[in-house]
């Protein structure tokens, strides 16, 4: 819930933004590395913009769309939907004074909102309450000073949300190395919680489910809740992938949408080769192919007597692969190109292959994998599983219970007990959602 009191932003003193000095301080903000912008942001506003957490929301970065600095209580326990609701309470450009709930609890914060649809939130120290909120009177020279002020915070926030954007764009080595680690970090997370809670779900469920308690209609009723409890709870993983992955047409879509513009002004026409499959990309992933794209195209389009281009992008076993290729003299730097590619790749553990023909073109390859090494379970802790392990850790990548695989396999409970215990020791991870998971990116199902 969010409750609109004012569009003013109280401020004491001259802004220190306004002065030559601010400048410089600013642009050591956006300079630094991605993951701690907020915080460089963070004690660059405090003089003058007083903050309990500070927090940049921007659905660019899938892997870590909440950059956050200061009072960890608030900042660990903001929401996406919390985010969300203010957002959409705050007009583009606005800056808005306003109660709302952060982190679960209601607050007192300023809120931004980016043309770029970038969202800044100040959470305000609790005895800090700015005029304009406590309805106390201001003069007219006080109203234009808050009022200045406004256009100030606007505008310092306007140039980070310019970097963040073009570094996202672009594909950082920064911004890529944050994103992966965010997202290998957020899919350990949610299959520890979700294997706990199913547990305990499950557990209520049969406990309420037994003939052994009285009143009915009240075990039916908490049966229910504990059931869509355990819906809602099977349904995060699936919301998560939604924030942080992209379709591999949509991805491809896009990069084709932001590449036309700049080779229609080369005069290059593009064969665009679609991905003959639909399936889901991580964030960063999508978000450097489209990089390497457009590095590509504008090399291939600023040679001469190139006017062709053919793009094409295919997943081959785990890898995304990014073709390339001119109908040109083959006058490509492929060192350049590669010095110019290879902190991306690095980052993404990925490889390039350049190949130029005199007289004939050029064709640049580049094979980026879907997860990252550390999310890859290793062949030989595979190859240790015996074929009745192997069928139980099939079924574990479905999210099946012990009894459930009991009576599809014929066995006891107790075997299947016995069958977890010896896969989890033998992967080398702490419960059986961690090896589902492993089971699943190896392609491990049961029928």
């Amino acid at each position: 819930m969010v409750t609109r009191r004012s569009v003013q932003v109280d401020t004491g003193g001259e802004p220190v933004g306004s002065s030559v000095d601010g400048w410089q301080e600013l642009r050591r903000v956006i300079d630094g590395p991605l993951p701690q912008i907020a915080v460089r942001f963070s004690r660059f506003l405090s003089p003058d913009w007083p903050h309990q957490a500070l927090v940049i929301f921007t659905r660019e970065c899938t892997g870590r769309p909440r950059k956050v600095a200061g009072d960890r209580d608030i900042v660990d326990r903001v929401t996406i939907d919390e985010l969300d609701t203010l957002k959409d309470a705050t007009a583009l450009g606005d800056v808005l004074v306003t109660t709302a709930v952060v982190g679960g609890v209601s607050r007192t914060v300023h809120a931004v909102r980016d043309e770029s649809n970038t969202l800044l939130v100040l959470i305000l120290k609790p005895s800090r309450r700015p005029a304009a909120v406590s309805g106390a009177s201001v003069s007219g020279s006080e109203a234009s000073e808050m009022s200045d002020a406004g256009a100030l915070l606007r505008a310092r926030f306007a140039i980070v949300a310019t970097s963040i954007r073009q570094q996202v764009a672009q594909a950082s080595p920064d911004y890529l190395a944050e994103s992966r680690a965010a997202s290998s970090e957020r899919a350990r997370t949610i299959a520890q919680l979700t294997q706990s809670h199913e547990d305990a779900l499950a557990s209520i469920l049969g406990t309420l489910r037994s003939r052994d308690l009285d009143d009915r209609t009240a075990r039916a009723t908490a049966a229910e809740t504990a059931s869509s409890a355990l819906i809602a709870l099977r349904s995060v993983g699936d919301t998560d992938r939604k924030l942080a992955t992209e379709a591999l047409p949509a991805a491809f879509a896009r990069m084709q949408t932001e590449l036309e513009p700049v080779l229609h002004q080369l005069h290059v026409d593009v064969e665009y080769v679609r991905p003959s499959e639909s399936r889901s990309l991580p964030g960063e992933i999508a978000h450097a192919a489209r990089a390497i794209v457009r590095v590509v195209a504008v090399a291939f389009g600023t040679q001469r007597a190139v006017t062709r281009v053919r793009v094409a992008w295919e997943c081959v076993g785990d890898d995304l692969v990014v073709d390339v290729r001119d109908q040109g003299a083959g006058e490509l730097d492929g060192d350049a190109l590669t010095r110019q590619l290879s902190g991306r790749l690095r980052t993404l553990d990925g490889r390039l292959e350049v190949e130029t023909l005199a007289g004939w073109g050029s064709r640049v390859s580049a094979r980026i994998p879907l997860d990252s090494p550390g999310e890859r379970p290793a062949e030989d802790l595979l190859s240790t599983l015996n074929p009745r392990e192997l069928e139980v850790l099939g079924h574990l990548a479905l999210g099946r219970r012990n009894k459930s695989i009991a009576t599809e396999l014929g066995v006891s409970e107790s075997t299947v007990k016995f069958h977890v215990t010896a896969i989890l020791q033998k992967l080398q991870v702490s419960n059986r959602g961690e090896a589902g998971l492993l089971a699943a990116k190896a392609g491990i199902t049961a029928s």
